[in-house]
Protein backbone atom coordinates (compact mmCIF):
# COMPACT_ATOMS: atom_id res chain seq x y z
CA UNK A 1 0.00 0.00 0.00
CA UNK A 2 1.51 3.26 -1.12
CA UNK A 3 2.14 5.96 1.46
CA UNK A 4 2.12 8.79 -1.09
CA UNK A 5 -1.36 8.55 -2.59
CA UNK A 6 -4.24 6.15 -2.95
CA UNK A 7 -4.48 4.14 -6.16
CA UNK A 8 -7.09 5.53 -8.52
CA UNK A 9 -10.08 3.30 -9.20
CA UNK A 10 -10.34 2.03 -12.75
CA UNK A 11 -13.81 1.90 -14.21
CA UNK A 12 -14.76 -1.49 -15.69
CA UNK A 13 -16.61 -1.73 -18.97
CA UNK A 14 -20.18 -3.10 -18.92
CA UNK A 15 -20.56 -6.75 -19.97
CA UNK A 16 -21.48 -7.68 -23.53
CA UNK A 17 -24.84 -9.41 -23.04
CA UNK A 18 -26.62 -7.37 -20.34
CA UNK A 19 -24.59 -4.12 -20.23
CA UNK A 20 -24.08 -4.33 -16.47
CA UNK A 21 -20.89 -3.15 -14.72
CA UNK A 22 -21.41 -5.18 -11.53
CA UNK A 23 -21.75 -8.33 -13.62
CA UNK A 24 -18.39 -7.53 -15.25
CA UNK A 25 -16.79 -7.15 -11.82
CA UNK A 26 -18.32 -10.48 -10.85
CA UNK A 27 -16.87 -12.17 -13.97
CA UNK A 28 -13.45 -10.65 -13.32
CA UNK A 29 -13.50 -12.07 -9.79
CA UNK A 30 -14.65 -15.48 -11.01
CA UNK A 31 -11.96 -15.61 -13.69
CA UNK A 32 -8.97 -17.91 -13.10
CA UNK A 33 -5.64 -17.57 -14.95
CA UNK A 34 -6.96 -14.77 -17.17
CA UNK A 35 -9.55 -16.96 -18.89
CA UNK A 36 -12.26 -14.37 -19.25
CA UNK A 37 -14.24 -16.18 -21.97
CA UNK A 38 -14.54 -19.22 -19.69
CA UNK A 39 -15.77 -17.01 -16.83
CA UNK A 40 -18.28 -15.31 -19.15
CA UNK A 41 -19.58 -18.66 -20.34
CA UNK A 42 -20.04 -19.88 -16.76
CA UNK A 43 -21.86 -16.71 -15.65
CA UNK A 44 -24.13 -16.45 -18.70
CA UNK A 45 -25.08 -20.14 -18.58
CA UNK A 46 -25.76 -19.90 -14.84
CA UNK A 47 -27.98 -16.84 -15.41
CA UNK A 48 -29.84 -18.72 -18.17
CA UNK A 49 -30.45 -21.60 -15.73
CA UNK A 50 -31.75 -19.14 -13.12
CA UNK A 51 -34.04 -17.50 -15.68
CA UNK A 52 -35.49 -20.86 -16.76
CA UNK A 53 -36.05 -21.85 -13.10
CA UNK A 54 -37.82 -18.75 -11.76
CA UNK A 55 -39.01 -16.93 -14.92
CA UNK A 56 -37.60 -13.50 -14.02
CA UNK A 57 -35.00 -11.21 -15.59
CA UNK A 58 -31.63 -12.81 -14.73
CA UNK A 59 -29.77 -9.53 -14.02
CA UNK A 60 -32.56 -8.46 -11.66
CA UNK A 61 -32.23 -11.80 -9.84
CA UNK A 62 -28.43 -11.40 -9.71
CA UNK A 63 -28.70 -7.93 -8.15
CA UNK A 64 -31.31 -9.10 -5.64
CA UNK A 65 -29.05 -11.99 -4.64
CA UNK A 66 -26.09 -9.61 -4.15
CA UNK A 67 -28.31 -7.28 -2.12
CA UNK A 68 -29.18 -10.17 0.21
CA UNK A 69 -25.49 -11.02 0.67
CA UNK A 70 -24.06 -7.52 1.23
CA UNK A 71 -23.08 -6.86 4.87
CA UNK A 72 -23.89 -3.52 6.48
CA UNK A 73 -21.47 -3.83 9.43
CA UNK A 74 -18.27 -5.77 10.01
CA UNK A 75 -15.61 -5.99 12.72
CA UNK A 76 -12.11 -4.56 12.33
CA UNK A 77 -9.23 -5.24 14.71
CA UNK A 78 -8.13 -2.24 16.76
CA UNK A 79 -5.17 -2.34 19.11
CA UNK A 80 -5.61 -0.26 22.26
CA UNK A 81 -3.04 -0.38 25.05
CA UNK A 82 -1.77 -3.90 24.45
CA UNK A 83 -5.18 -5.43 23.88
CA UNK A 84 -6.77 -6.10 20.50
CA UNK A 85 -10.49 -5.36 20.22
CA UNK A 86 -12.89 -6.37 17.47
CA UNK A 87 -14.57 -3.03 16.76
CA UNK A 88 -17.81 -3.00 14.71
CA UNK A 89 -17.74 -0.49 11.84
CA UNK A 90 -20.05 0.39 8.94
CA UNK A 91 -19.03 -1.10 5.60
CA UNK A 92 -18.62 1.42 2.78
CA UNK A 93 -20.63 0.69 -0.40
CA UNK A 94 -17.68 -0.34 -2.62
CA UNK A 95 -16.48 -2.85 -0.05
CA UNK A 96 -20.02 -4.17 0.50
CA UNK A 97 -20.25 -5.01 -3.18
CA UNK A 98 -16.76 -6.55 -3.27
CA UNK A 99 -17.45 -8.70 -0.19
CA UNK A 100 -20.78 -9.88 -1.58
CA UNK A 101 -19.16 -10.88 -4.89
CA UNK A 102 -16.30 -12.68 -3.12
CA UNK A 103 -18.61 -14.52 -0.72
CA UNK A 104 -20.95 -15.57 -3.53
CA UNK A 105 -18.06 -17.01 -5.57
CA UNK A 106 -16.54 -18.83 -2.58
CA UNK A 107 -19.92 -20.26 -1.55
CA UNK A 108 -20.52 -21.42 -5.14
CA UNK A 109 -17.12 -23.11 -5.31
CA UNK A 110 -17.87 -24.91 -2.05
CA UNK A 111 -21.10 -26.51 -3.30
CA UNK A 112 -21.50 -30.13 -4.41
CA UNK A 113 -23.00 -29.83 -7.90
CA UNK A 114 -21.03 -31.11 -10.89
CA UNK A 115 -20.29 -27.96 -12.91
CA UNK A 116 -19.53 -24.43 -11.81
CA UNK A 117 -22.59 -23.23 -13.77
CA UNK A 118 -24.88 -25.44 -11.65
CA UNK A 119 -23.14 -24.36 -8.44
CA UNK A 120 -23.40 -20.67 -9.26
CA UNK A 121 -27.04 -20.96 -10.35
CA UNK A 122 -27.89 -22.87 -7.16
CA UNK A 123 -26.16 -20.35 -4.93
CA UNK A 124 -27.88 -17.43 -6.72
CA UNK A 125 -31.28 -19.08 -6.24
CA UNK A 126 -30.49 -19.69 -2.57
CA UNK A 127 -29.30 -16.10 -2.09
CA UNK A 128 -32.50 -14.70 -3.63
CA UNK A 129 -34.48 -16.70 -1.06
CA UNK A 130 -32.11 -15.50 1.74
CA UNK A 131 -30.54 -18.88 2.45
CA UNK A 132 -27.31 -20.57 1.46
CA UNK A 133 -23.67 -20.26 2.50
CA UNK A 134 -23.11 -16.70 1.26
CA UNK A 135 -26.11 -15.35 3.19
CA UNK A 136 -25.00 -17.32 6.26
CA UNK A 137 -21.60 -15.63 6.00
CA UNK A 138 -23.33 -12.23 6.12
CA UNK A 139 -25.43 -13.29 9.11
CA UNK A 140 -22.29 -14.47 10.95
CA UNK A 141 -20.56 -11.15 10.23
CA UNK A 142 -23.55 -9.24 11.60
CA UNK A 143 -23.69 -11.47 14.70
CA UNK A 144 -20.00 -10.85 15.36
CA UNK A 145 -20.54 -7.09 15.06
CA UNK A 146 -23.56 -7.29 17.38
CA UNK A 147 -21.60 -9.28 19.95
CA UNK A 148 -18.80 -6.71 19.96
CA UNK A 149 -21.06 -3.66 20.14
CA UNK A 150 -19.57 -2.84 23.55
CA UNK A 151 -16.29 -1.85 21.86
CA UNK A 152 -17.92 0.50 19.33
CA UNK A 153 -16.56 3.52 21.23
CA UNK A 154 -13.06 2.54 19.97
CA UNK A 155 -14.15 3.40 16.44
CA UNK A 156 -11.72 5.70 14.61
Amino acid sequence: MSRRHAAEKREVLPDAKYGDRVLTKFMNNLMIDGKKSAAEKIVYNALDRVESKIKRAPVEVFHEALENIQPSVEVRSRRVGGATYQVPVEVRPERREALAIRWLINASRGRNEHTMEERLAGELLDAVQSRGSAVKKREDTHKMAEANKAFSHYRW
